[in-house]
């Protein structure tokens, strides 16, 4: 009698997705790898392709979750642990991590949260043996978990020590606590329209902001949204959205944008009729700046270059415009991006401001006489901003400053420095719903160089 077959059976459901998180988890905190790198392109997570779209969100949400609570968590931990959590098995640091969160933040029943995480360390060999620990510590997290996060009380945890000590010293304590406050919440989408931004608040059930972004709490697939396909919008968050407007009428000008990718910017600025050449040294990121200049149904020559190699092509007598938008330590983007604050170190600065400087340089040498440069980084860090420009304009006696008015951004008179300057913070905008408040944090002068 032939031996009977049988079908394998399936996977617990809602595990797939907790496994690939706590891949994603030990890809940021233990391999240095950001979040953007695991999620999309060639270096994406290989399993997500596999996942159902609801699974991929609850993947998404948790891992930014974790992240965006980590301080937090280990506060938790550390005292449900008696002896700290394990080192030895990355797998089982990654299942508490995810069960706590679960059932401190997420409207994950208790006994699946516990019995999902137990699972995850059960199917890793060196984890294995932490299985009843695990069992244990959660289950006292369900009792205890929100007692303790009440017993901290600190607006603060959830921001590296290293990073609080800056933001206290540049903003002073009282911000720096609504900055740590306000990137504790899960963002809004911010969308950039072409038209009409009433008409779209109201299809995206969304607001408009006084800038004109509309901002909506839509989840999903973007692509899925009215009016995407159409090229009627681009996402691109409120503070991103500003550099740009600081050109005043585009109609006509010559306008190079410098690290150019993703292109939100560039779409920008070829909207309102520049003509404009983007340049970014990425391959990859030129051609998605491609694809989505073609949905937009938006014209920008692209260059594949280094900025600061870059002889300017064919624009012998200089641009009417330049805009940097320079790489930077991107603090001010970790509500969005919650992976920064624990990739980053106090020693990348050094590094980033010598780029700065020469990429501000080489804009310079790309300017006719009476053209305007834009410079902006997405960093709270004075010195990849005010200080950055106070260097340049030391040494440039070409240039001087055009100072922003509050008019030319929606009266947003707080976002505009005594010196002139843009400087957004994650605690601006604030609304009686958190998930709808707040902005990047942005820094951007605009410079004139003499005729």
């Amino acid at each position: 009698m032939p031996a009977r077959r049988f079908a394998r059976p399936s996977e617990v459901p809602g595990l797939a997705a907790r496994r690939i998180a706590a891949d994603i988890l030990d890809g940021v905190l233990h391999k240095h790898r950001t979040l953007d790198d695991q999620l999309d392109g060639t270096g994406a997570h290989p399993a997500l392709k596999t996942l159902a779209d609801r699974d991929r969100a609850l993947m998404r949400r948790l891992v930014a979750t974790i992240l965006r609570r980590l301080g937090t968590l280990g506060h938790v931990l550390s005292r449900l642990l008696d002896r700290g959590i394990p080192t030895d098995a990355p797998r089982a640091q990654s299942a508490l991590l995810i069960g706590a969160a679960q059932i401190l933040w997420m409207d994950v029943p208790d006994h699946a949260a516990v019995d999902l995480s137990v699972r995850l360390v059960q199917s890793d060999r060196r984890a294995a043996k932490y299985a009843g620990l695990v069992n244990a510590v959660l289950r006292r997290c369900a009792r205890e978990g929100a007692g303790l996060i009440g017993e901290a009380n600190s607006q603060t945890l959830d921001v590296p020590p290293w990073l609080l000590q800056r933001w206290i010293a540049n903003y002073g304590e009282v911000t720096a606590r609504r900055m740590a406050l306000a990137i504790n919440h899960e963002p809004s989408l911010d969308i950039t329209v072409k038209s009409d931004p009433a008409q779209w608040a109201t299809r995206l059930h969304g607001e408009t902001l006084p800038t004109e972004t509309v901002r909506t709490l839509l989840h999903g697939s973007v692509s899925m949204l009215p009016g995407f396909s159409e090229g009627q919008w681009w996402v691109q968050d409120a503070a991103a959205a500003l550099p740009a407007r600081l050109f005043g009428d585009l109609a006509g000008k010559t306008i190079v944008d410098l690290c150019a990718a993703p292109g939100g910017k560039t779409a920008q600025l070829a909207h309102g009729g520049a003509r404009v050449t983007a340049v970014d040294r990425s391959p990859g990121r030129v051609a998605r700046l491609r694809d989505n200049l073609a949905r937009l149904a938006l014209h920008a020559e692209t260059v594949v270059a280094d900025a600061l190699e870059w002889h300017g092509g064919d624009s012998g007598e200089g641009f009417d415009g330049v805009l940097v938008d320079a790489p930077c330590t991107s603090t001010g983007t970790i509500r969005r991006h919650p992976d920064v604050a624990w990739l980053r170190q106090e020693s990348d600065f050094t590094a980033l401001m010598s780029l700065q400087q020469r990429l501000l340089q080489k804009a310079v040498t790309l300017l006719k006489p009476g053209g305007m440069l834009v410079y902006c980084t997405c960093s709270l860090e004075p010195e990849e901003g005010e200080q950055a420009i106070a260097a340049l304009l030391a040494t440039e006696s070409a240039l001087r400053r055009a100072p922003v008015e509050a008019s030319e951004v929606s009266g947003l008179a707080e976002i505009v420095t005594a010196e002139g300057d843009l400087r957004t913070l994650p605690c601006h905008l604030p609304h009686q719903d958190p998930r709808l408040g707040g902005l990047d944090g942005f820094y951007a002068a605009r410079l004139l160089r003499r005729i």
